[in-house]
């Protein structure tokens, strides 16, 4: 049966459903109410004992296999950090400050328009303090990292991600939505769409934009990142906001009382289900969706950003940001709740990480506004039994220069964008804990081992979530897309608890551009 087929089935099937049981969407909602979701997974059952049908519930046959993760929680630093400086440690730089970096490393490859009119490119050592934590011994920036550099035995390190895109906007987009073309649904909006989520009353997919240090170089952020692209709109991230209402528009207006709303949406709904029956439009189906789930949200998002429950110990451990509504610690702090709660992804959006100049100051101001708070969100969730369940991704959209773009001091410098290498962690969720993956050259310029593209990332993630990336599609233009698009990514299994690499399966080392078994 193909996409058309099935949509016109369920259209019809919706039909009948509704001429012979003639139930209001008023009804059905009080009833979902009833029967929502407290806590992970547990579903409440209503007076008469009845567990209401789940309102986002995940598309047949999925998960294709037992899951490692319920839940993630991304947490994206917009504008490319830099791995010299806080994961990918260079010692023997040190002896190569202010000398141009050999072209032999280099190899021809692409540099953006910012850098590439200079006439040299002076190797820029990571001027912070560095120490091996961890069983591992893994080198990390614990001038700049105190609390998350404590974490390394409790996540995997993939030094050798590399994108195509050199640029902020394609990178994003290629990051969040598996393809720099505009328009494909991003890596949430597939997964609210196959799985569903655990809670009734809030949306599967919620995302965060928190503020950033005032004096940061910081990037557009575009809706894309959190877009259904050609999936339907109500698979769309729902971003919270950090300063008055949480949601616009989501109270009622002064004098309309909880009872009108509702007898307003019954009317409103028997309206639009009357345009769906006659025109079958998905969206119609969407805008009803979306009615009920803002009158759910009008109950459940004050609940939810409520945190006068939380113990003394839980905020001092996030620090003094994380009463501050807006913050990226609160933001860390909520995403927490909400996972909690049975919400299937939560985004946190963090600006300011573009330093092509005065990178010490910047990147300082930079962790020293997310350090704490993602350290906590970690250790919370651990302390919580939630860690092994939930899967926290942690990275940017591309790596720095090793070389410095503009003028070099001891002390100040700057770096260009570097799509070749760059660093992301994983923690809990099905992920091993305590390993690196990857490595880079002495300049941290090239990959030299074990490769990570950005899809192979994204299948490793759809995999932890119980989804075989190759399986998870939607008939659009023509094609079955995906998230992992058509050029054959892997899941990466060393990164996977229990997978390992699988016997006679080549190690590719990469050298000047060219891969070799």
């Amino acid at each position: 049966m193909n996409h058309f087929q099935a949509s016109l089935q369920h259209l019809q099937s919706r039909r009948q459903f509704f001429g012979q049981q003639g139930l209001r969407l008023g009804s059905m909602a009080l009833a979902a109410l009833a029967g929502s979701v407290s806590q992970r997974g547990s579903a409440l059952a209503d007076s008469r004992g009845h567990v209401a049908a789940p309102v986002h519930p995940p598309l047949p046959g999925l998960p294709h296999f037992a899951p490692k993760a319920k839940s993630i929680i991304y947490v994206h630093y917009n504008g490319g950090p830099p791995q010299h400086d806080t994961w990918d440690y260079k010692p023997q730089l040190e002896a190569y400050f202010d000398k141009d970096l050999p072209d032999s490393v280099r190899g021809g490859q692409r540099l953006s328009t910012m850098t590439s009119g200079q006439k040299t490119f002076p190797v820029a050592p990571s001027k912070f303090k560095f120490e091996r934590v961890g069983q591992a011994g893994v080198w990390a920036n614990t001038e700049l990292m105190p609390y998350t550099s404590k974490l390394v035995d409790d996540f995997t390190l993939v030094r050798s991600v590399h994108t195509n895109a050199i640029n902020h906007d394609p990178a994003c987009t290629f990051v969040m939505t598996g393809s720099e073309v505009p328009g494909k649904a991003s890596i949430g909006s597939w997964l609210a769409y196959g799985l569903g989520s655990e809670n009734n009353d809030l949306p599967a997919f919620m995302v965060f934009t928190p503020r950033f240090p005032a004096d940061s170089n910081a990037q557009a952020l575009y809706n894309r990142m959190w877009g259904s692209g050609f999936l339907p709109t109500r698979f769309n991230g729902v971003a919270l906001r950090g300063s008055g209402d949480p949601v616009l528009y989501l109270p009622n207006p002064e004098g309309v009382l909880r009872e009108d709303r509702r007898a307003m949406l019954d009317a409103l709904n028997a309206l639009n289900l009357q345009g769906l029956e006659r025109f079958g439009d998905p969206e119609t189906e969407t805008r009803i969706s979306q009615y009920e789930m803002a009158f759910r949200m009008q109950s459940s998002v004050p609940e939810l950003t409520d945190i006068s429950q939380e113990s003394s110990g839980t905020l001092a451990m996030y620090g003094p940001d994380a009463t501050v509504p807006g913050t990226f610690t609160h933001s860390a702090l909520l995403a927490r709740r909400l996972v909690e709660r049975g919400v299937r992804m939560v985004q946190i959006l963090h600006r300011g990480w573009d330093t092509h100049g005065n990178l010490p100051r910047q990147l300082a101001n930079q962790c020293r506004d997310t350090d704490q708070g993602t350290a906590a969100l970690v250790r919370d969730l651990k302390q919580r039994g939630m860690l092994d369940d939930t899967l926290v991704v942690c990275g940017g959209e591309f790596g720095r220069t090793v070389y410095s773009q503009g003028k070099l001091t001891r002390d100040n410098y700057g770096r260009d964008h570097h799509p070749r290498n760059f660093c992301v962690w994983l923690a809990g969720g099905g992920v091993k804990r305590g390993y690196v993956h990857g490595e880079t050259d002495d300049f941290s310029y090239n990959v030299v081992r074990d490769p990570v593209n950005v899809n192979d990332l994204n299948a490793t993630i759809l995999h932890c979530m119980g989804i075989d990336h190759t399986r998870l599609s939607f008939k659009f233009q023509g094609l079955d897309q995906r998230l992992t698009g058509v050029e054959q990514p892997r899941v990466i299994p060393e990164v996977v608890a229990g997978l390992g690499r699988s016997a006679g399966e080549a190690v590719w080392v990469v050298l000047g551009g060219l891969s070799f078994p």
